[in-house]
């Protein structure tokens, strides 16, 4: 069971935009019959005409007569219960279920707002608090709050224990809830109650935060008394290559023993930015390749390799996806750095995301990839060459056996 999916802790303000669209036509096991109706909506008799799913997989299977979807759009218009029936809902519902028949997770509509949040999220922006959240020992707790976001500014700290939000208790509450309670509209407030557990205290304090846009940093790092040098990448977003860039240059300089390249739960991002990234490792070679319906395209190494020949392990999990998966994969087939951790993700497939001039947007599918060794990433995942696993113990007493290791192989590797 992967970190992500046990603990799923989230940045608050960070839209998660999930998307689960049910085909409008489920045939199911087995032979059943369909009610078929006439042009006014009235049920056929029984025995007159009979449909099975068999005969209806024929008939998608021939030309599509579009005259059929308006038939169905007027019966919705003219005698659904609930009236009056909103063509706009109608519209963008036919487009979502258009997409979900593809039966692909990653291929989905977006109507207009929810793909004006996607585009944000690609940013790295969004609206909110700022703080790490995470159910620890059945609490909703904060697991820290984001440099210069407004739940630093208000005074919290790691590992408070949220015992109310807007006075709402959070006993028993999901984390899903929570972050809906406490995610809103920049320049509006929310209270929450908290306990300060780790300083003794048992009194409730009730901390007003302003709501505002927050900028995550997708990559930080810093340089440890041990000489090993830890890089923390959240995401591939649209500002990784230039900070990574200017990261590469402070570490180098720093002349490290090692590097700890932390990818866990890192959901992916750019497939452009996934080959900036490997590449400071990666300095002749493909990077990865992508197989489409128009063949195969391969991705070399874009930028100097500046980390080339400097030990590094990789630290991957089950919240390791996409991009976080193709540099992983890279750096393990040519053996530039020992990988730890847990299975991946298993999301090795490129959508593109088209937008439409009503504002919503569609993201679909369009190609696989495989790392240089040609393994397929998707649904597969990266293995590690050293599987530990990161418990909900482990989690709950802030113990990381993984990165742990990390640091034990690295000090092996400076001493032998």
């Amino acid at each position: 069971m992967s970190f992500l999916r046990k603990y799923n802790f989230v940045f608050i303000g960070i839209a998660i935009i999930g998307a689960a669209f049910v085909a409008g036509f489920y045939l199911g096991k087995g032979e059943r019959e369909i009610t078929v109706v006439n042009e006014k909506g009235e049920p056929i008799k029984s025995g007159e005409v009979t449909i099975r799913p068999s005969d209806v997989q024929e008939y998608l299977g021939k030309d599509v007569d579009f005259d059929l979807f308006m038939t169905v759009w007027n019966m919705l218009k003219k005698q659904y219960v609930d009236q009056p029936v909103s063509e706009t809902k109608l519209f963008y519902g036919a487009l979502s279920g258009m997409v979900a028949s593809m039966d692909d997770p990653y291929s989905v509509f977006l109507e207009p707002q929810v793909s004006e949040e996607f585009t944000e999220s690609l940013n790295g922006r969004f609206e909110g608090i700022g703080a790490e959240i995470a159910i620890k020992h059945e609490l909703l707790t904060v697991v820290a709050p984001l440099e210069d976001s407004p739940a630093e500014t208000a005074g919290l700290k790691a590992r408070d224990v949220i015992i109310k939000i807007d006075g709402e208790s959070t006993e028993n509450m999901s984390l899903d809830e929570a972050v809906g309670r406490i995610r809103g509209e920049k320049g509006t407030p929310v209270v929450l109650s908290i306990v300060r557990v780790r300083e003794g205290e048992n009194e409730a304090l009730d901390v007003s935060i302003i709501r505002n846009t927050i900028t995550v940093k997708s990559v930080t790092w810093e340089m440890r008394d041990d000489g090993i040098a830890y890089i923390n990448m959240r995401n591939f977003n649209t500002d990784t290559t230039r900070a990574f860039k200017a990261i590469q240059r402070e570490v180098i300089a720093r002349n490290p023993e090692g590097i700890i390249f932390d990818l866990r739960n890192n959901a992916g991002g750019f497939l452009q930015t996934a080959i900036d990234v490997a590449s400071a490792w990666v300095e002749n070679g493909i990077i990865v390749s992508e197989r489409s319906v128009d063949g195969i395209t391969t991705y070399s190494p874009t930028e100097t390799a500046l980390f080339a020949g400097i030990p590094t392990v990789v630290l991957i999990n089950g919240g390791s996806a996409s991009a976080s998966e193709i540099v992983a994969g890279a750096l393990q087939d040519y053996e530039f750095a020992y990988t730890i951790g847990e299975q991946s993700f298993g999301k090795g497939s490129v959508q593109v995301l088209e937008d439409l001039p009503d504002g919503s947007s569609v993201k679909f599918t369009v190609a696989k990839w495989f790392t240089p060794d040609d393994r397929s990433i998707d649904e597969e995942g990266i293995t590690p060459d050293e599987e530990i696993e990161l418990t909900e113990e482990d989690f709950s007493e802030d113990r990381d056996p993984q990165m742990d290791r990390a640091l034990e192989y690295l000090r092996n590797k400076s001493s032998s």
